[in-house]
């Protein structure tokens, strides 16, 4: 490797570690000017309050991390074309492909620290981060799947609860129906049903059995009954998050159960899924276009570059949020959405590189 590569690769790699290390206490600090009144009112121990933060840096890390990449990537750029050292460069006989070289070096380092992040430390720090979220700060509220649940515990039995209050373990509505070679056997419900911690049994209120006859049905009606069922409290209530705290392989696992219980949760867990892979791609499209963004010398200096940049970083941001939110929220294919800001603006890179390179 030359003394150029040397020389745009340390720059890169420099500068995007000194971009972390600039706006996670940046982060730090205003998340703890917030948050600090209800950690003080919940009496919060302060090994909880660090590990917290330890879990926060990862997790806010992870989520900021091709934006970071991006704006430093044009902050250095720019110095080297408003010194003139691109031009310099270039008219040495180096061709743009070339000096293009060392900054997708380091983008397939920055990539690969994303990938193993994304796959493996980022979740242990999503869990972390959620669960003191939610013990301290939000009173163990909306953490989980209240509403319309609707999930096959088994490979013949299908539950549906219209709302769950996770406080008083109570749900409303509830209906079981067990099948049997595709034919329904027995149905149950009931007005309300109220989990048991003590002894993992379940109180019916207003309970009704309808077991399916040849000719008659057979209906049996109760005022309250207690049993046992195949499922957990869990499996009924799942916390919203939990795609965030599994690795890839678990994740994987979760999704294909998920489906088989007929989830309507699916598409936000896939959104997870695929951004792991997303995310360290966008590392490299985004870098191209900082490129080629950044290494012309213009009129306004590293402000007019600056200015450019971060109106495309927030115009990715604004593609990678909207296509989210509804992947999880409507039947919009999550692959689609996760993957259609980095096909739009790798689109954008190859026309701004091929531009920059005349």
């Amino acid at each position: 490797m030359k003394i150029l590569d040397w020389y745009i690769l340390k720059r890169y790699l420099l500068t995007f570690a000194m971009m972390l290390l600039l706006f996670i206490p940046i982060g730090i600090t205003v998340n703890l000017a917030e948050k600090i009144d209800k950690m003080l009112a919940n009496e919060v121990p302060f090994g909880e309050i660090v590990r917290f933060y330890l879990d926060f840096t990862i997790y806010f890390a992870n989520l900021l991390f091709p934006l970071f990449l991006f704006l430093s990537v044009i902050w250095f750029t720019s110095k080297l074309a408003n010194n003139t050292e691109v031009i310099a460069f270039l008219s040495s006989g180096v061709s743009f492909w070339r000096f293009l070289r060392p900054y997708m070096i380091g983008a397939t380092i920055v990539a690969s620290l994303a990938l193993v992040l994304g796959m493996y430390l980022a979740p242990q720090a999503s869990r972390g981060f959620n669960e003191f979220e939610f013990k301290y700060l939000r009173g163990n509220k909306k953490d989980k799947v209240t509403n319309n649940i609707y999930r096959q515990i088994n490979d013949n039995e299908i539950i549906y609860v219209s709302n769950f209050n996770t406080r008083d373990k109570r749900g409303s509505n509830f209906t079981l129906e067990h099948f049997e070679d595709n034919k329904l056997i027995y149905k149950i419900s009931a007005q309300n049903i109220t989990f048991n911690p003590v002894d993992s049994t379940y109180l019916l209120t207003s309970y009704v059995k309808r077991i399916i006859g040849e000719d008659d049905d057979i209906i049996i009606n109760s005022r309250r009954v207690d049993t046992t069922f195949s499922f957990d409290l869990e499996d009924l209530t799942p916390v919203t998050y939990i795609a965030e705290t599994l690795s890839y392989n678990d994740l994987s696992s979760f999704i294909e159960k998920e489906k088989a219980r007929g989830s309507s949760n699916i598409g936000r867990y896939e959104v997870v899924k695929y951004k792991k892979w997303s995310l360290p791609v966008s590392v490299f499209i985004l870098t191209i276009i900082a490129v080629a963004v950044s290494s012309i010398k213009r009129r306004g200096g590293m402000g007019v570059n600056l200015a450019v940049g971060i109106g495309i970083a927030m115009v990715y941001v604004f593609f990678d949020k909207v296509f989210g939110v509804m992947a999880q929220q409507s039947d919009f294919p999550p692959l689609i959405a996760v993957w259609f800001p980095n096909v739009l603006f790798g689109c954008l890179a190859i026309y701004l590189l091929y531009n920059a390179k005349r």
